[in-house]
């Protein structure tokens, strides 16, 4: 079995607070790492930290990914707590639902900011710690709409569609400097961005929670929904030594709902 032993790495992640943030903080800290928490609320990623433990983990709050004055000073504390950062995953996102010709310029330049320019502000702000090491691990977490299109969200799409681009960018620049840059494509999954999208569906189509819930699940071929586990899962392995050699890959998690090839 891959070795998946983070002792003594430090990891950032993004929109720790809930979901697959949360998941995937928990599931680094208990390989050994110390974790970063980051996000624009304090007491969810407060929940986190005492699940985790002070020792393991620190909260890094008011870290709006848009921001780049608060990222830079986000990374500086999280430096100031752990030390130069090993892994960074990228989870912080928005998923707006509209029809193309309703969605609004606002509307639209919320999901680049959060989804994409937040992805190239934290790393940017980031990779000059694993440049010094020649060592490192950017995880970004995008989704398989950013492999295929889905009507009705064409802003997230188009966003997640650019962060699997800046992925496969940036793990050709850094190639040679002990660098990889994966980026993970969940289906539907179980978090509080997909009961948003619940709640979307039920005012829209008048169906019940349970019936939107089931749609959803049935866009899967194994007729469920992704975890946040399985994705953090995902993380372990990218982060581990046994992935060296995998980097600009999307990875798809979706119960072959999209195979990317």
């Amino acid at each position: 079995m891959t070795d998946q032993t983070l002792k003594d790495r430090h990891a950032l992640v993004t929109g720790a607070g809930t979901g697959i943030g949360a998941a995937i903080a928990r599931a680094c800290a208990k390989a050994g790492a110390r974790v970063s928490l980051t996000g624009r609320r304090r007491e969810p990623l407060a929940a986190v930290q005492t699940s985790l433990g002070d020792a393991q983990s620190h909260v890094v709050a008011d870290f709006d990914v848009t921001d780049e004055d608060k990222v830079r000073a986000g990374v500086a504390a999280a430096r100031n707590k752990f030390g130069p950062i090993d892994i960074l995953i990228n989870n912080a996102g928005e998923a707006p639902s509209a029809p193309f010709a309703k969605t609004d310029l606002a509307t639209w330049n919320k999901a680049l900011a959060v989804n994409l320019t937040g992805t190239f502000l934290v790393t940017r702000e980031i990779v000059s710690d694993m440049i010094a090491k020649r060592a490192g691990r950017v995880i970004n977490i995008a989704s398989t709409a950013g492999l295929v299109g889905y009507a009705y969200v064409s802003a997230y799409v188009a966003a997640k569609h650019g962060v699997v681009g800046l992925t496969r960018s940036l793990a050709l620049e850094f190639a040679r400097a002990g660098i990889t840059v994966n980026a993970i494509c969940p289906g539907y999954t179980e978090t509080p961005l997909l009961e948003r999208a619940v709640d979307n569906i039920t005012a829209k189509t008048k169906r019940s929670r349970d019936e939107a819930r089931t749609a959803l699940a049935t866009s899967n071929p194994q007729g469920r929904l992704v975890t946040p586990d399985e994705v953090a899962d995902t993380v372990l392995w990218l982060a581990s030594a046994g992935a060296h050699s995998i980097t600009g890959q999307a990875i798809v998690i979706a119960g072959g709902e999209v195979m990317a090839g």
